[in-house]
């Protein structure tokens, strides 16, 4: 007998991979979604429609997929996209175009897995102007951490600082543990206000709209979050894959999550897609030593965002009643990294360092024109300065 067949297997680790995987990818950026579903037009009661659909999606998915290829998989909602959505606001036709522009954003996304070219197409953006595209449009969120704790210092400089301690620390954690003291203060604040928690808002409910179809929407909320969900989630998530030895089924991961997404729009959910940071939570060593028992992490994850979707709504009810600026504060936190990250990819190439530069200014501007937001026409003018540039010696 070997030693590998004589060693006692332990499904500890991974489990707990698992788990932490779920928690991390969760309350890192719940708060992101809310509220950019919040500036898209959704209701509290849709928001909270939409939380609950997505984490249903990426529990279901996750173990299928793991379950069907025996690897690591793990999915995401989109927390660039959702920044998007609360960067670009309401459209013409509001929560129902928002809701049609999700189900396109769905199709093309299960058209990208039929289709290679496609994929290819999204590919060939120049990387530095999705990334300050990206930058410009969650720019805003990562501002409200500074402005809430001008104007609540007492109760925003306890989230901070958490945060900024397990920065130090642990930074995997620091988001959540923001929020954990987020709750905190809110209890208090609502204890203090004698406010009531509504019983009806702590069971989770779905809130189903139909689809309207405008090109605003098209133009201005599907065209860049799909670009987004693409170039910032689904291939750096390929990637991070590839890095630890496996190979993503592509076609299978754009029709699930592709699908998904079209299907359940109409309830709240604008995008799932490969997870990409988090990915390596399951697939590294970290999460279990043999890499062909590792899709056991990924499994757990996906059943542990069934058991998180159960409590998804009292989430959303506890950010319903926050005071202003705390859920703000916890999700400009919580994009830090990802603006950090934005900006140093969008300005890797000194020739496209000016085009990056426009493209950011105009995505950060908010400026919405025929009733297409800023991110459309950020995409447009770094593209435009980028080809008259691009033959400058």
């Amino acid at each position: 007998m070997t030693e590998a067949a004589a060693r006692p297997v332990s499904l500890a680790v991974p489990i707990g991979a698992g788990v932490v995987t779920a928690l991390v990818g969760f309350t890192s950026s719940f708060a992101v979604v809310l509220t950019g579903l919040r500036a898209a037009g959704a209701t509290e009661a849709q928001a909270a429609s939409g939380l609950f659909a997505l984490s249903l999606i990426m529990g279901f998915g996750i173990v299928g997929l793991a379950l069907r290829y025996r690897i690591p998989l793990t999915l995401a909602w989109s927390t660039p996209g959702a920044a998007l959505l609360a960067g670009t606001g309401a459209v013409v036709g509001g929560w129902p175009a928002a809701v049609g522009a999700f189900v396109v954003v769905g199709l093309a996304i299960v058209l990208t897995g039929a289709w290679p070219r496609l994929g290819a197409l999204v590919a060939s953006i120049p990387v530095s102007l999705a990334q300050a595209m990206l930058a410009g449009v969650i720019l805003p969120l990562c501002l409200e951490p500074g402005r809430a704790l001008a104007a609540s210092p007492v109760a925003v400089a306890p989230v901070v600082l958490t945060w900024l301690v397990l920065q130090r620390f642990s930074p995997r954690w620091a988001v959540p543990a923001a929020f954990g003291v987020a709750a905190v203060v809110i209890g208090l604040a609502l204890l203090r206000s004698g406010t009531s928690v509504p019983t009806d808002g702590l069971v989770p409910t779905l809130s189903p709209v139909a689809p309207v179809w405008t090109w605003q929407a098209a133009v201005g909320i599907a065209l860049p979050l799909y670009i987004v969900t693409m170039a910032s989630q689904n291939i750096p998530g390929t990637a991070v894959m590839a890095s630890y030895g496996y190979t993503v089924p592509w076609r299978a991961s754009m029709t699930v999550t592709g699908a998904a997404t079209a299907a359940t729009a109409p309830i709240g959910a604008f995008a799932v897609n490969l997870a990409a940071i988090s990915a390596a939570l399951a697939a590294s060593p970290d999460a279990e030593p043999d890499r062909e028992r590792r899709w056991i992490a990924a499994v757990t994850a996906g059943v542990a965002y069934l058991v998180l979707a159960v409590g998804s709504a009292a989430l959303a009810t506890l950010v319903a009643l926050a005071p202003a600026g705390i859920v703000e504060t916890v999700a400009g936190l919580a994009l830090l990294g990802t603006l950090a990250s934005a900006l140093a990819a969008s300005t890797q190439h000194p020739s496209d360092r000016v085009p990056a530069a426009i493209t950011f200014v105009v995505a950060a501007s908010g400026v919405a024109v025929v009733g297409i937001g800023s991110a459309f026409w950020a995409l447009v003018a770094g593209l435009v300065v980028r080809a008259v540039t691009a033959d400058r010696a």
